[in-house]
């Protein structure tokens, strides 16, 4: 592009005919948007009504999370949580992002895996979910905020970590942006998601246990309608979320380096990159 005599202003290849360096299909590429799962119309119409929705629910879900979170997991989720971070390279003294932290369990086994000589800083944009990690003295650094806007300074992290909140972020490139600058040269990456099966009689178990027995259980358990509907809808996420190769695409596009998938029991995805040196 050149600049006009004027104000340095930019004059586009269009008025001087000259080929772009960059093409649209390039920009295209570049900028675009990519969504962990499509809008779910069952639920609500668009993007502003997919956050208040979101809002909404966890902050009516908040008292009862860990107590649904324990026995629908058959009392085994602090367990895989601890083991996926130890396999992610979390070590003592080291400066971590739990993202998405909700009630803070995450934060609290890596606070205890980093030890007195490392930090864990915790963040989530529900006040409600982030009032429970508090009071349950399992974070030490509550910050408010999301994962597309990370209120944290660049190349301050040696480990980011979101557990099973990915499906609920507006742009998983944008987001990756966001990991990508806040991690140190040399930092390490790890998604925590749900994959289920694409087909296959495991796929239909898990479908009825998460989409049907869950809500019923947690209808039952709390009396909670709002409990009740946003895990009906987190299956709905998981089953319309992007394909794992997506996710390892978008991360490579951003910027990190060996991207890679590791699968536990089959349903458990644990995403894991870092950032070049």
């Amino acid at each position: 592009m050149e600049r006009s005599a004027h104000h340095g202003v930019p004059r586009s290849s269009a008025t001087t005919g000259r080929r772009p360096s960059v093409t649209i299909l390039e920009m295209q590429k570049t900028q675009r948007r990519v969504a962990p799962h499509p809008l779910l119309l069952g639920y609500y119409a668009d993007e502003g009504q997919r956050q208040k929705y979101l809002a909404d629910s966890f902050r009516a879900t908040a008292p009862h999370y860990d107590g649904i979170n324990r026995w629908m997991s058959f009392w085994t989720d602090r367990w895989y949580r601890r083991q996926a971070l130890l396999r992610s390279g979390l070590a003592a003294g080291m400066e971590m992002a739990d993202v998405g932290c909700g009630t803070g369990i995450v934060s609290e086994l890596a606070r205890g895996i980093v030890g007195p000589g490392g930090h864990v800083v915790s963040i989530d944009p529900s006040a409600a979910m982030m009032a429970e990690a508090v009071a349950k003295g399992r974070v030490a650094a509550p910050v408010i905020g999301r994962a597309e806007a990370l209120p944290v300074g660049s190349g301050t992290v040696d480990h980011l970590c979101m557990g099973f909140a990915l499906r609920h972020v507006a742009d998983l490139r944008t987001t990756f942006q966001e990991y990508l600058r806040v991690l140190r040269p040399g930092g390490r990456l790890l998604l925590m998601e749900m994959t289920p099966p694409p087909r296959g009689i495991l796929k239909h178990v898990l479908k009825g246990y998460m989409r049907y027995a869950v809500p019923a259980l947690t209808r039952m358990t709390t009396g909670s309608g709002a409990a009740t509907d946003l895990y009906a809808y987190c299956w709905d996420t998981f089953e319309n979320c992007v394909p794992p190769q997506t996710v390892l695409d978008t991360l490579a596009e951003v910027g990190f380096e060996r991207p890679s998938r590791h699968v536990a029991a089959r349903i458990f995805s644990e995403y894991t990159a870092r950032k070049a040196m």
